[in-house]
């Protein structure tokens, strides 16, 4: 037999078990929930949900926070700061004559504003971490360089898109990574003065020959 005082305790302690709101500690339960997640799954076989479930939060803060699944794993297990729709919408806004700068100037400055480790730490997961090469190739070749190459509205954009990973990986290398002067202290101006035409060529100038 319960008492009225119990029946009042009941569902409050039925709200504290249930999903939590979507307060300030949000995000860091679903960044501690991630890497648990990702731990056990990997990058391939953790779900949305599962995680959500597991930091006790709607499935619907995962991209309200991080934009989804793939913006939750780079922050969470490679501490990569950016949110792949947001990098879309802001690299094709000015039309497809701008792509080169507008990608060089976004890449600087996403790298650099995370003080370069965040590129180095990444570079460094891919021997380690598989689910970061998986992460890092669809990213790259599957969501933002074919978004990109798209509104460029070029042939052969699997090869533009190629073409381009190998230049934005080069620069980060020399940049971050091996700290090539006067790549590495270089102002973002100056590098989209000189690697954006190459950029820009890749994604709308004439590739020649097809590579067979």
């Amino acid at each position: 037999m319960t008492t009225a005082r119990e029946n009042t305790r009941q569902p409050q302690a039925a709200r504290r078990r249930g999903r939590r709101p979507a307060g300030a500690d949000t995000r860091a339960g679903l960044l501690a929930a991630a890497r648990d997640v990702f731990a056990e799954s990997g990058y391939h076989n953790a779900t949305v949900r599962a995680i959500a479930a597991r930091a006790g939060v709607d499935a619907a803060m995962v991209n309200h926070w991080f934009g989804g699944k793939d913006g939750l794993f780079a922050q969470a297990v490679l501490n990569t700061p950016f949110d792949v729709r947001e990098i879309i919408e802001d690299v094709t806004a000015d039309g497809p004559d701008r792509l080169g700068e507008n990608i060089v100037r976004r890449f600087v400055a996403t790298w650099d504003g995370a003080g370069g480790s965040a590129f180095v730490a990444l570079v460094r997961s891919i021997s380690t971490h598989g689910e970061a090469l998986e992460f890092l190739k669809k990213v790259l070749l599957k969501k933002l360089l074919p978004a990109i190459t798209a509104a460029a509205g070029s042939d052969r954009p699997d090869l533009r898109a190629a073409l381009c990973a190998t230049q934005l990986l080069g620069l980060g290398m020399a940049r971050y990574v091996a700290e090539v002067q006067p790549v590495a202290a270089a102002d973002v101006e100056a590098l989209v003065a000189t690697v954006a035409p190459t950029l820009q060529h890749y994604l709308t100038g004439d590739l020649g020959e097809p590579i067979s």
